[in-house]
């Protein structure tokens, strides 16, 4: 696996959505950080991305978090660290604090999967998003910027085979532990991919957890409103620090 870091400090790891890397996290969240010193950001591309091809020993998510958590341990050996997930990354998120919540310093989830069967999710619909030109020119920007040639470096069939099944998507024990550093979960009111109403359901997990649903943000959040989601970031920062 591959990751790129930079700054000196506080760890802090950032896994993207499935079949992403780790362009898009460093574009929305390096502006919070160009002024703020004393963390380190570890950007991570999971199996399957960013032209390198997945492991066939990886059939399950079992088998991408048991990757994720070695390149985290060559990275940082035995020092805690913050996590960050967006969407499948979410997951793999939670499935770290589940399996070591002493060693991690706080959690951030945006737009995360909760429910692996796409059938089972609550979702909402997106009727009332506005597409104003502007909107939808900073949408299309997104795309050709990170999510397209992600999609184009990524070992599809690999990742296909993984996501196709929920008892393969989801993780073979339930993730859910309680957890009482910061945690920020930020969803689109608007998102039709894992919704919002999902991860509402998380917060008896994580008493302290700032949670906002952002009105007109579908699950390529931030698009309309990157300052405000920047805030939130900054304010899950303050909340780590002074713990």
């Amino acid at each position: 696996m591959f990751y790129e870091s930079f700054g000196s400090g506080r760890p802090i790891v950032f896994l993207p959505g499935w079949g992403g890397n780790n362009g898009e996290d460093q574009a929305i969240h390096e502006p919070v950080f160009a002024h703020r010193p004393g963390w380190r950001r570890i950007y991570v591309d999971p199996p399957g991305t960013n032209n390198r091809p997945g492991d066939p020993s990886i059939t399950n998510q079992d088998g991408m978090l048991d990757a994720i958590a070695e390149t985290i341990e060559a990275a940082l050996g035995q020092e805690d660290y913050a996590v960050a997930g967006t969407s499948a990354g979410g997951l793999h998120a939670r499935g770290l604090i589940k399996r070591d919540p002493a060693r991690v310093l706080g959690l951030l989830l945006r737009v995360p999967g909760v429910v692996a069967d796409r059938t089972l999710r609550t979702l909402p619909t997106d009727e009332h998003l506005d597409r104003s030109p502007a909107y939808v020119a900073a949408e299309q920007a997104k795309d050709e910027l990170y999510y397209d040639p992600a999609e184009r470096s990524a070992d599809l069939e690999f990742l296909a085979r993984i996501q196709a099944d929920p008892s393969t998507y989801a993780l073979r024990d339930d993730p859910a532990v309680r957890f009482t550093r910061p945690t920020l979960i930020v969803t689109g009111r608007q998102d039709t991919v894992t919704g919002y109403a999902d991860a509402w359901g998380l917060l008896d997990d994580y008493p302290t957890a700032t949670y906002a649903v952002l009105d007109q943000e579908d699950h390529g959040l931030p698009v309309r409103r990157p300052a405000l989601y920047q805030a939130l970031v900054a304010d899950w920062l303050d909340r780590m620090e002074a713990s």
